[in-house]
């Protein structure tokens, strides 16, 4: 493939990666008669407590709803306050409106990008019940570092959506620990079965709550109603609940793209390496995000800063001289606190220095090595013809 040719085709900043085998599996659930929440659910449930390391896991809808159910089980309620930072998408915040709970925004470390714990514990007040932590891009936050400088009260809930695959700094993987964390597989994510999320959940009361809460509010399921003419053809609803379950044709995806997570994984990361090699040595200084190189980040984006004061052109103009060579760079994300609906009078310095800077350059498991080079080439060419 030439570049010429590349140059002609649009590269997503975020490029599902499917096979065969997930069509063979979809087809065969369809065949089934069975495309619910069914038993091709409970097994992706199984195997990705296997991969997490997780006591258990619970599928929903998605990760909006995952952190939503979160907040709830962990009893969040009108009134109470809830801690999450600004540079992220709005589900982190808006769950904590659902519930009527105060959202407060916290400031980011300047170099990981994630929530910053100083300014965590700045924030925390007698009303503070949860704090909502963002493992940006991929890259995780020290929770236990978290937990051991807060009151024991207050939930910590993962908002894990970039980060599956993804390790502490102890070396255990994001989703083992004993907070309620949730994963997306949105149509970009590192595992995508293009809607769904879940929660890895240790306490078992919790676990039994949340599977209810996705369903109604009821005790069982309709996959065990109807797939067996001996079960009970109603059931009562105990709890008042939602409609947020999974179903078995996103399930029997999710199973197949969990065997190809490590692959994956190793694509992502040759792609983050090259980017770095190439980029790092530019003048003035591009800076990178913490540790964007090392297997512990899950590198769901690819996040740098750019030197705007050096340069010619603002972020975004830079950002849309790279979309006019039709390659897929974005902005992860304007922060929340600035955004018309949310706006407050705060000010978050590092958020907003922040901001004024990073651009997200594609990466995914299906960006080829042509395709890499290609995106080098024109950044570095916009780059040096903008140096003020």
């Amino acid at each position: 493939m030439n570049e010429k040719k590349i140059g002609n085709e649009y590269i997503p900043f975020g490029k599902p990666n499917f096979s065969e085998h997930e069509i063979e599996s979809v087809v065969k659930v369809l065949k089934s008669g069975w495309i619910g929440m069914g038993k091709e659910v409970i097994k992706f449930e199984q195997e990705l407590g296997i991969f997490l390391n997780s006591q258990s896991v619970v599928t929903v809808d998605s990760c909006t709803s995952a952190l939503f159910l979160s907040l709830l089980v962990s009893n969040i309620k009108q009134g109470d306050e809830v801690i999450c930072p600004s540079l992220t998408w709005c589900s982190t915040a808006n769950v904590a409106l659902f519930l009527g709970a105060k959202v407060v925004f916290a400031d980011i470390d300047k170099t990981s990008l994630n929530i910053n714990i100083n300014s965590i514990k700045e924030k925390i007040t007698k009303k503070t019940k949860a704090i909502i932590v963002v493992h940006y891009g991929g890259l995780s936050i020290d929770v236990k570092k978290l937990r051991e400088v807060i009151p024991n009260n207050i939930s910590i809930i993962e908002d894990a959506a970039h980060a599956l695959g993804a390790n502490y700094p102890d070396g255990s993987l994001v989703g083992s620990s004993e907070n309620l964390t949730c994963f997306s597989f949105y149509a970009n994510k590192n595992l995508s079965t293009a809607e769904g999320g879940a929660i890895a959940v240790t306490n078992t009361e919790q676990a039994d709550r949340l599977k209810s809460l996705r369903q109604h509010g009821m005790p069982i399921n309709a996959w065990k109603r109807f797939s067996n003419p001996k079960n009970k053809l109603y059931s009562q609803v105990t709890q008042l609940g939602y409609k947020m379950n999974y179903t078995d044709l996103h399930a029997t995806i999710g199973r197949v793209q969990l065997k190809r997570q490590e692959n994956f994984a190793i694509i992502r990361h040759n792609i983050a390496k090259k980017y770095y090699e190439d980029l790092k040595d530019l003048k003035p200084e591009i800076k990178f995000q913490t540790n964007i190189t090392n297997k512990t980040h899950a590198l769901h984006l690819f996040v740098i800063q750019l030197p705007i004061d050096k340069l010619k052109i603002t972020r975004d103009e830079f950002l849309q001289k790279l979309r006019d060579k039709n390659i897929g760079a974005s902005l992860h994300y304007m922060p929340l606190h600035l955004m018309s609906f949310y706006k407050k009078n705060i000010s978050l310095p590092n958020t907003e220095h922040v901001f004024e800077r990073i651009l997200t350059l594609p990466i995914s498991a299906s960006i080829n090595d042509s395709e890499t080079n290609y995106i080098i080439k024109e950044f570095k060419e916009i780059f040096l013809s903008n140096l003020k």
